[in-house]
């Protein structure tokens, strides 16, 4: 039997019930850079439809990773830089957020950015906005997360568009930033206080049923103009999630109830252990205190699928991990417009401060750049890993990211991918990578790795650049200055004997 493009076993939609309807013209997708755009996008190419994304800025892996897709750079606070994003467009998928700004700000960003969307989508005459929200019981008192995905659903129903709202709970997968608070809680800590907000309702849903329900309503022409709440089958508490990740992992863990139930003290106190930072964490537990249930399940007349269990999210997550297959996380789009970040090659003039040190050595450019590739992550910084995770643990203590970001996969690195609190901003094969620092700094920081090739011999770099302007920033360089010639002499040496 002849096996069509969307039924590829490698697809999460393979056995979606409903069909690829190529009548619907083109679709956009925004936020196409975060953790359920950058899933959703390929499904959406394998099944034939013709996809533009919106992303803030672009990067050379998306031709790559998404072949003939249109990539469009626009902000959803910039009313002008919406229009040509939405001309020509049938049907967007809004999967903006502003979370990641933290408890402060995200809620009026959310708002203007649904707002500037309403008005261009009515401008251009869209016919239909499917919305991924959240779940929450609209009479009962709602945390300012919860509260805020509501208030976007109704925006964006302001306007002309039809709009398809699906509200989900806590999603579940490899890269989730819910899963991967979970399973470090139950790795790190050997048991737990429970307070009585740990015994609400969530009915949490896996990320792949997520993509398929997206998709899914696409194509059932019906669901446009409602709203559907969608989940997993079980219906569990916090405390019985937590319970069941221990069982998987095979932990033993004690549970004792306790009074305090301070979520701010509680939020504050997950951020630092585990990889996921303080602002996500505290918009998340804020909605603990809300049961955060499907109060239908008419969604299934539609897309009658069978929903993939707790527990089995889990052990998908734990395989997609172990396989090295983490397609997309939650610190792809984390911190908030870090694409818009300063480039080295941006300032306009050299970094006031660099230190470079090199070796001479005559293993193979290639085996040189892997072991590079490897740095950060479980494989840690190869030499002084205690000082890499020391600067960490400060930063998370400042809310900042933390080496404990970790890194999206062990096998290799784009553009754009985080390696602890790095991001790539450039890399050439063989030649250069190059990171830019996400922590808590007093000015602007870079660490370039480089590799030139002198014929039977290769020399082999590291170079520090920091750019600062203040008093406190210069401060900073020289206190750290006399730890540079021990740590990245020693991470070169590593480098080399780790290349095979």
């Amino acid at each position: 039997m002849d096996v069509k493009p969307w039924e590829d076993t490698g697809l999460l939609c393979h056995d979606l019930p409903s069909h690829p309807d190529l009548s619907v013209g083109r679709v956009l997708v925004t936020g196409a850079g975060g953790y359920i755009g950058g899933r959703l996008v390929p499904e959406l190419i394998a099944r034939g439809y013709r996809v533009r994304v919106m992303v803030r800025s672009t990067a050379p892996h998306y031709e790559e990773d998404w072949p003939g897709v249109e990539v469009a750079v626009a902000d959803a606070l910039d009313v002008d830089g919406l229009r040509p994003v939405l001309e020509g467009v049938d049907v967007a998928y809004y999967l903006i957020h502003s979370m990641l700004l933290g408890p402060e700000e995200f809620a009026a960003a959310d708002r203007q950015a649904a707002q500037n969307f309403r008005i261009v989508a009515d401008e251009v005459g869209l016919g239909r906005i499917i919305y991924l929200g959240g779940l929450g019981d609209v009479r009962a008192r709602l945390s300012e997360h919860l509260r805020s995905r509501i208030e976007v659903a109704e925006e964006l129903k302001r306007g002309s568009a039809a709009v398809t709202i699906l509200r989900a709970a806590a999603i579940i997968g490899s890269g989730s930033a819910s899963y991967e608070i979970l399973k470090h809680l139950v790795l790190r800590l050997p048991g737990y206080p429970v307070p009585a907000w740990a015994r609400n309702r969530c009915q949490p849903i896996s990320v792949r049923d997520v993509i398929k329900y997206l998709v899914g309503v696409l194509e059932n022409s019906e669901t446009a103009g409602k709203t559907f709440d969608i989940g997993g089958e079980e219906i569990l508490t916090y405390e019985e999630m937590i319970r069941i990740a221990t069982q998987v992992l095979q932990k033993h863990r004690f549970f004792v109830p306790i009074f305090f139930s301070n979520i701010h003290f509680y939020s504050y106190l997950v951020s630092l252990l585990t990889p996921v930072p303080g602002p996500i964490v505290m918009c998340l537990f804020a909605g603990l205190r809300n049961d955060v249930v499907c109060q239908d399940d008419s969604i299934k007349r539609y897309l009658p699928f069978t929903t993939v269990g707790y527990r089995e999210s889990i052990i998908r997550a734990l395989s997609r991990e172990e396989q090295d297959r983490v397609h997309t996380r939650w610190s792809d789009a984390y911190p908030p417009a870090h694409e818009l970040a300063m480039k080295l090659h941006e300032l306009d003039e050299e970094p006031g401060h660099i230190a470079r040190y090199a070796l001479e050595t005559k293993k193979l450019a290639s085996s040189l750049f892997r072991s590079i590739c490897r740095i950060g992550g479980k494989e840690g910084w190869f030499h002084g890993n205690w000082m890499w995770r020391l600067r960490g643990n400060f930063d998370r203590i400042l809310l900042g990211v933390g080496t404990s970001r970790g890194r999206r996969v062990v096998s290799g690195l784009k553009v754009n991918d985080v390696v602890d609190f790095w991001r790539v901003e450039d890399l050439r094969p063989d030649e250069r990578l190059l990171l830019r620092a996400e922590m808590k700094l007093p000015g602007k920081a870079w660490l370039e790795f480089t590799i030139q090739d002198g014929g039977t011999d290769r020399r082999l770099a590291v170079t520090a650049y920091y750019h600062t302007t203040n008093i406190f920033g210069h401060a900073y360089w020289y206190f750290f200055l006399p730890f540079h010639r021990f740590i990245f002499k020693g991470l070169l040496r590593q480098i080399e004997e780790r290349s095979a």
